[in-house]
């Protein structure tokens, strides 16, 4: 609530996601973690002090305060979101970057479909490259090097057998916690 002396308060509504948003769950963090914002709707979760996220970055350059900053401090590892508009545009720019670091996160590329932040649009409408799917993205992090990929939907069913990479793992999104824990371990 925000009173001005002679007025009467007015509400102030904190930014949130859509209903059913599916970053509304992929942005939490277990207990301990921290997590960094980028370029995107999943941003607003600064604003919700129990998703303990710090700092946002420029697209593209989503990890790089960590791979400046890790060496220097205590914590030993963070989790960066991602969203797949921002992985198509120029994130996989700063996943090769923290790969060449040897920093140790975890990238959350929190897909979507959509360009949510600019009106909804499909990724495609960003460029006249085309759209990339959830298996197009884990096959280019195996390629790039990243040896431990987890994918979590609340659908693991649509994906055929043989579709992601060799060792990659499909969870479902009630997993997270789980997931997540065992990765930054």
């Amino acid at each position: 609530v925000v009173q001005t002396p002679g007025q009467q308060p007015e509400l102030v509504r904190t930014a949130s996601f859509c209903s059913g948003c599916p970053h509304n769950s992929s942005t939490v963090v277990p207990e301990g973690s921290v997590a960094m914002a980028g370029i995107g709707c999943h941003g607003m979760v600064m604003s919700h002090p129990t998703r303990n996220t710090i700092t946002i970055s420029h697209m593209g350059g989503e990890g790089a305060s960590w791979i400046g900053a890790s060496p220097f401090i205590d914590r030993t590892h963070i989790f960066q979101n991602m969203g797949d508009g921002t992985y198509f545009h120029s994130g996989l720019l700063a996943i090769r970057a923290a790969i060449a670091a040897g920093a140790n996160m975890t990238y959350k590329v929190l897909v979507n479909g959509a360009v949510a932040m600019t009106g909804g649009q499909p990724i495609e409408g960003e460029s006249m490259d085309g759209e990339i799917t959830t298996p197009e993205i884990a096959h280019q992090l195996r390629a790039e090097g990243i040896e431990r990929i987890a994918i979590l939907s609340d659908d693991i069913e649509k994906y055929a057998d043989g579709i992601f990479p060799t060792g990659a793992t499909i969870h479902h999104r009630d997993e997270i916690d789980r997931v997540q824990r065992e990765i930054r371990e």
